[in-house]
């Protein structure tokens, strides 16, 4: 008895020293998307729409699973990342890129990081510091960055992932077991098919669970990883690791909308566009099922949550960058580590100058803000799509690497998907008819 106990254990302490080696990228990847898309839009979804919109979140984040999962399926079966698979599409695919993360990266980062500043604000209790809660933050991030890089990056998301899935998990489950709030007398719930109502839905639908550019950080992060660990995994675990992450992205996007509609909609109160306020209001909504004692957890939970992601955003901008100017500009490999080592933490500097000027440009506008970052995100996808789907299914990824054709009909209905709301986001937007 003891002895089968011993061997029990021997095969899954293994089992998960083996899983340690192969583990980081997905759960990257997971705090990054669980930032603003779920704390944020989800929940102001829930709040705005209720239950309504909960199949729309469903839909659009299984037809971007497969743009990815290929940027973690060209890493693994290739050893280099998806911006090298760009160039091999040609020059002018790599430029397209490069200028597509330009246009968006400030939004972006300008997005995450004035809605991190809030949670910032009130776990600290802090109303005196205004911009400069900002400046602090990304003033930590870049050195934190610049110093540490993947390693501290690796180590510190593991400890949020934790957090903020046992939190919201309990919050989702006594939530349930409360049931909804009352609903108002006389209350009315929002159009979703009018100007504002579509807006903020492909708002939503642009960071769930996160913008598909983004996929080429994670091609990025896993080979990273692989670099730390020293150890190439083969290409089902590289993808489990990665499955199981997004899995569970999806799985809290829905508990969020849950949270958002049982907690707020028919209340006919709005949520603030104060990002402090708005913060306050998250975190009330934990402890209003949790329980009053726990407000300063969830606040910390939060933050950390946030911070998370910023610091993510920062790195993966900056890491893809400097490999995108790489690849522009290098003729020879062998010369490439030493020209533009240094321009990794240059882009981390660029990002949050240019970062501050959008935050201070939109004042405290909070959800203008996300959400005109949110529908960038989603009119640049259709081109992302296309380019990851032809890199894994071509002549670039040997036929043993390929996904499946379930995979790839998922994926031909992802495009379509994705640029049939681009497109018709872009018709409102210049010949309105609502």
């Amino acid at each position: 008895m003891t002895l089968g106990i011993s061997i029990c254990y021997r095969i899954m302490d293994s089992k998960l020293s083996h899983f340690s080696k192969i583990s980081g990228p997905g759960i990257l990847f997971a705090c990054t998307a669980i930032g603003v898309s779920h704390l944020v839009q989800s929940t102001r979804a829930g709040a705005d729409y209720g239950l309504l919109i909960l199949g729309f979140v469903i839909v659009v984040t299984l037809l971007k699973y497969p743009f990815f999962e290929y940027g973690s399926r060209y890493a693994n079966s290739t050893q280099t990342s998806i911006i090298d698979g760009y160039k091999q599409l040609g020059k002018p695919a790599l430029w397209l890129y490069f200028l597509l993360t330009v246009a968006s990266m400030f939004f972006v980062t300008g997005a995450v990081g004035f809605v991190t500043a809030g949670f910032f604000e009130n776990l600290f209790g802090i109303d005196f510091l205004g911009e400069w809660t900002v400046i602090i933050l990304f003033a930590t991030c870049v050195g934190i960055l610049a110093i540490g890089k993947y390693t501290v990056l690796d180590s510190l998301v593991k400890i949020i992932a934790i957090v903020l899935l046992i939190s919201t998990v309990s919050a989702f489950l006594l939530t349930l077991y409360n049931g909804p709030i009352d609903h108002v007398a006389g209350f009315e719930p929002k159009e979703l098919w009018n100007a504002s109502g579509i807006f903020f839905l492909l708002a939503l639908m642009g960071w769930m669970p996160t913008a598909v550019d983004l996929s080429s950080w994670n091609s990025l992060w896993t080979l990273e990883r692989m670099k730390q660990t020293n150890y190439k995994p083969k290409l089902k675990e590289t993808l489990l690791e990665f499955r199981l992450a997004y899995l569970i992205t999806g799985i809290l996007a829905i508990m969020f909308v849950v949270l958002g509609s049982y907690m707020f909609y028919g209340s006919g109160d709005d949520l603030p566009n104060n990002n402090s306020l708005f913060a306050h209001e998250i975190v009330t909504l934990y402890t209003n099922t949790i329980g009053d004692w726990s407000y300063i957890i969830i606040a910390a939970s939060a933050f950390t949550v946030m911070f998370g992601t910023i610091i993510a955003v920062f790195d993966g901008y900056s890491r893809s960058l400097q490999k995108t100017i790489e690849l522009i500009f290098s003729k020879k490999e062998d010369k490439i580590r030493t020209k533009f080592r240094s321009f990794y933490v240059i882009f981390l500097f660029v990002l949050s100058t240019g970062s501050l000027i959008v935050i201070f440009q939109f004042g405290h506008n909070l959800k203008e803000l996300v959400d005109f970052a949110t529908v960038l995100s989603f009119v640049i996808a259709p081109i992302i799509a296309i380019f990851n789907f032809r890199l894994v299914t071509g002549k670039y990824l040997e036929k043993s690497f390929q996904p499946s054709k379930i995979l790839r009909i998922l994926s031909f209905i992802g495009i379509i998907f994705l640029s049939v709301f681009a497109l018709f986001f872009l018709m409102i937007k210049f010949y309105p008819v609502f």
